[in-house]
């Protein structure tokens, strides 16, 4: 189970508005109907895309940097973010019967910054297959083994993985920044 440690408002507010916007999309009859899979999709590109760069921005030197000042004792280091998201990436949506899951032990194992990255990008490829088989018909179906209390669906399995990734995202960006290293996503069109 995949505890997070804080969720981002965007993602948070995403998760709220939701059912609000599937259910007004699906009242309005004028309304252009987007398929549920394609709507995530273009949200997820664009995290996947602050992500990656994020992982890509830090030099293959500073791959292991955990903050040494103030009172971070125990927290994961740059590396291990990046390789706990792409392990989390296949657990979100284990049991859905994608294929190409990869057993997160063997992400643990990755060393190279190279190989981490390959192994990020390949997990959101993942992450990339579960939301397309996400439909209108199955978007809020209660999904199997889940405790009843969660209301766990593919919408909100989809919903978690996003807000996951943006808290991640945000401790990659600090740990950027402590390298004086400015993330792609907050750089000026041209640099």
């Amino acid at each position: 189970m995949i505890k997070l440690h804080r969720f981002s408002t965007l993602a948070l507010c995403t998760v709220l508005a939701l059912p609000a916007m599937m259910q007004a999309q699906a009242a309005s009859t004028a309304a252009m109907q987007i398929a549920p899979a394609e709507s995530f999709k273009a949200l997820l590109g664009n995290l996947e895309k602050e992500i990656v760069g994020a992982a890509e921005a830090m030099p293959a030197d500073k791959y292991n940097f955990v903050p040494t000042s103030g009172d971070f004792k125990g927290v994961n280091s740059f590396a291990a973010q990046v390789k706990h998201l792409a392990a989390a990436n296949y657990e979100f949506f284990e049991g859905w019967g994608i294929p190409n899951a990869v057993d997160p032990k063997t992400i643990e194992a990755l060393k190279t910054k190279d190989e981490i990255i390959k192994a990020l990008k390949t997990s959101y490829e993942y992450v990339h297959a579960a939301t397309d088989s996400i439909t209108a018909a199955n978007a809020f179906e209660a999904l199997p083994n889940q405790p009843p209390q969660r209301k766990a669906t593919r919408a909100s399995a989809l919903a978690l993985c996003m807000a996951h990734s943006m808290d991640h995202y945000g401790q990659m960006v600090e740990y950027l920044r402590m390298n004086s290293i400015i993330p792609p996503a907050s750089r000026k069109s041209g640099m």
